[in-house]
C-alpha cells in the first residue's frame, strides 16, 4: 500500500517520520480556505482537514492522509500569521489566557473509506511584554504558522501550560493519526511506535 501526504507542511512530514512513516508522494491540496460564516472552529479545522484530503488524486492502491491545524481564541480563528503586523495581533490576543490548538487529521483507505480525528489541545501563554512580542515577531519563526507562533522553537519558553498534544500543536497528532492509519490498514513498520 503507498501513502500520499496531502500537505506542504514539513512539520507534518517530520512526524510522519516518527511514526516511521515516509509518503511515497506529497502533493499540496489547493482547496478555498475561507471559514464559512459564523462556522466554529472545530467544524471548520475538519471541514478542511476533509475537503484537503478530497482535492488530491490517488489511485485504487494509495492511502491518502491531509491534516490541518488552527488556533482558536473562544469562537476565533486564527488562521496562519500573513505578516509581521496580524502576529502581533495573535500574539497580544492570546498573552495571558488560554487558547485551543486544534489539528484535524483525514485519511482515505484504498477502498474509499474516510476516517477523521481531531486533536484539541488547551495552550496558555504568560502576558505578553510589547518588547517579548517584538522580539519574537522579528525572529520570524512564527510566520506562516497557525496562531503566529511556533511551539518547538522560541514561543516554548512563554507557555504556562498545556493540555493536550504537543504533536497536534505542532501539526500532525501522532496518537490519532497512528491509530488511524492503522484502522485503514496501513502496515506501520514493526520497530515504529
Amino acid at each position: 500500500m503507498k501513502l500520499v501526504l496531502a500537505s506542504s507542511s514539513p512539520r507534518r512530514l517530520e512526524l510522519l517520520a516518527r511514526l516511521g512513516v515516509t509518503p511515497d508522494r506529497i502533493v499540496a491540496p489547493d482547496i478555498d480556505e475561507t471559514p464559512l460564516k459564523a462556522e466554529l472552529p472545530r467544524d471548520y479545522v475538519l471541514r478542511m482537514a476533509q475537503q484537503k484530503a478530497a482535492a488530491v488524486p490517488r489511485a485504487g492502491d494509495e492511502l491518502l492522509i491531509a491534516g490541518d491545524t488552527i488556533v482558536a481564541v473562544g469562537r476565533q480563528i486564527l488562521g496562519k500569521a500573513n505578516n509581521e503586523q496580524e502576529q502581533r495581533e495573535f500574539l497580544q490576543l492570546m498573552g495571558g489566557r488560554r487558547h485551543h490548538t486544534m489539528s484535524a487529521i483525514c485519511v482515505i483507505a484504498p477502498d474509499g473509506t474516510v476516517r477523521t480525528k481531531l486533536s484539541d489541545s488547551v495552550i496558555k501563554f504568560k502576558r505578553f511584554e510589547n518588547s517579548e512580542i517584538e522580539q519574537y515577531v522579528r525572529s520570524g519563526e512564527g510566520q506562516g504558522k497557525a496562531g503566529g507562533y511556533a511551539i518547538q522553537g522560541l514561543a516554548e519558553a512563554f507557555i504556562l501550560s498545556i493540555s493536550g498534544s504537543y504533536s497536534g500543536i505542532m501539526g500532525l497528532p501522532l496518537y490519532e493519526t497512528r491509530n488511524l492509519l492503522i484502522s485503514s490498514g496501513y502496515p506501520l513498520l514493526k520497530n515504529a511506535i
